[in-house]
């Protein structure tokens, strides 16, 4: 595959927000990922040749976490097939796109739990709460991947420093990091059609809760 016949999808999703020409950004802009493309080069545990696996596998979901975050209108995402995509995380429910704009991929992958209800939050407050308990970034990478396409099998992390508050809980100031297998089918133009996750969603927020409640929420 020449360099100029490479799907935009699986390039280095800066690629991606270049070419905005008419995008519905959800906060009227081009999202600014300068700061975490910096933690990237700096605190990856991998850096995959161009062209491999990992990197295809890194470059398509990092385009798809921006699209479902700052793209309004699915039919201008570039990473899925926006009439077969589905995603789950833990064998739990399955979500379609629309779904994700919605209600945002946190709301989504953590579900319910002790420390967290995703039903009490919509993709504001959700999307809020996080990016204000890690503000500098919460940064993912592919480890390795285990087989590929159509059904790429792959091992990441996700970390970022706990430097804000979080659900009236004090930062710890302390490195948080996730690891996690995904299981992502692509069809025949690399576009995914369906992701699943599977990771401890609970031990990652009792790291987030473990700063003890701030003292002015009693």
């Amino acid at each position: 595959m020449s360099a100029e016949n490479i799907p935009i999808q699986i390039q280095d999703r800066d690629n991606v927000l270049v070419a905005d020409d008419g995008i519905e950004w959800r906060y009227g802009k081009r999202p600014d990922y300068s700061g975490t493309n910096k933690t990237l080069r700096a605190q990856s545990e991998k850096h995959h040749p161009t062209g491999s696996l990992e990197a295809i596998a890194q470059n398509l979901v990092r385009t798809f976490e921006m699209e479902a975050t700052y793209k309004l209108n699915p039919n201008q995402w570039t990473s899925v097939d926006i009439h077969q995509f589905r995603m789950r995380t833990n064998h739990g429910s399955e979500y379609t796109v629309q779904d994700i704009i919605e209600r945002g991929t946190y709301n989504l992958f953590l579900g319910e739990t002790p420390v967290y209800s995703s039903k009490a939050e919509d993709f504001e407050s959700g999307a809020a709460s996080f990016m204000n308990a890690f503000k500098t970034g919460f940064v993912w990478e592919v480890i390795e991947a285990y087989s590929g396409p159509p059904r790429v099998i792959f091992k990441w992390r996700h970390w970022g420093t706990h430097q804000g508050e979080f659900k009236g809980h004090a930062p710890t100031n302390k490195l948080i990091e996730v690891y996690g297998i995904t299981i992502a089918d692509v069809n025949a133009d690399l576009k995914l059609t369906y992701v699943e996750h599977f990771f401890d969603n609970s031990q990652f927020l009792e790291k987030l809760v473990s700063g003890g409640k701030c003292s002015m929420h009693g």
